[in-house]
């Protein structure tokens, strides 16, 4: 039922869109991909376990308490990574990027294991019925989780100090460091930001398939960072629709008979729109002048 499918599909969307506001917020800055933006949505989703299995926490604290911890990592992470290479080439960066991520993985897996860890069950799952559509009390939970902080993320980029201090680096850092803004802070409210966002997704993903794993950053970042394309790398409505848009299109896939190939679904649609809009669904080209 299509119906169905679409309210299945807002459900991942609405994740891949919390991921891929990070990447988006920090590239459009600093010209960076923070690749490491994956592992610190993993990380987010062992502090909610460990918050819910070994401290006995509710859903909500388990969440602001991943939230607090990822923010506080993806600070360090900036600080310690990419800030004496902001200077330097791109290729550094993003070498740094990597080394980050690799790093993160493999902390974790000498730490957890390979094995997933199953996710408690902290909130007592029901189904609602509405017509012919079933949604699980975890799907709305997730949903409403999700348009809460986008909500939020807009109204501070649009009507807070720091959220306009953000925009004006996003057009040019240098200049808005002239004017007075303190960048080294823009940049790292802006990694705070978005890892919380990360470890959000990574808590409401636990929740929703009851188990979570030293990996489950890999491809959850790589698509979510095709979101982030798809919607126009940068633009923060972009990210939202793009996550959106993915997670719709996975599950139709998967439900029409592609459920092997669901991981190549988000490749091919990024391929796709890139060849007729090559800035994304919302991007905006930019004019070099010589």
């Amino acid at each position: 039922m299509l119906e169905q499918q679409l309210i299945n599909g807002l459900t991942l969307g609405a994740v891949y869109a919390l991921i891929a506001l990070g990447y988006t917020m920090v590239y459009g800055i600093i010209q960076l991909i923070n690749f490491a933006h994956g592992e610190i949505y993993m990380i987010g989703a062992f502090v909610g376990v460990s918050m819910v299995a070994v401290f006995g926490q509710g859903f909500l604290a388990s969440m602001l308490l991943a939230m607090l911890v990822c923010m506080i990592l993806g600070m360090t992470l900036e600080r310690v990574a990419y800030r004496p290479l902001r200077r330097s080439t791109r290729l550094a960066a993003l070498i740094s990027a990597i080394g980050a991520s690799t790093f993160l993985q493999n902390a974790m897996l000498l730490w957890k294991g390979p094995q997933p860890v199953g996710f408690p069950e902290v909130i007592k799952d029901a189904i609602y019925h509405i017509g012919p559509i079933e949604i699980s009390k975890v799907q709305l939970i997730i949903l409403a989780t999700a348009a809460i902080l986008m909500a939020v993320l807009n109204y501070i980029v649009k009507y807070v100090k720091i959220g306009k201090a953000m925009r004006a680096a996003s057009q040019d850092y240098d200049t808005a460091s002239l004017m007075g803004i303190d960048i080294n802070k823009v940049i790292s409210f802006t990694f705070a930001i978005g890892s919380a966002l990360a470890a959000a997704g990574g808590v409401l993903v636990g929740m929703y398939f009851n188990s979570v794993a030293p990996l489950m950053g890999v491809t959850a970042g790589i698509k979510a960072f095709c979101a982030a394309v798809l919607g126009g790398i940068g633009s923060i409505p972009g990210a939202m629709l793009g996550g959106i848009f993915l997670g719709v299109a996975e599950t139709l896939g998967i439900a029409v008979g592609f459920s092997t190939y669901r991981d190549a679904i988000a490749f091919t649609l990024l391929i796709i729109v890139l060849l007729f809009k090559p800035t994304g669904l919302l991007g905006k080209p930019i004019q070099r002048k010589v």
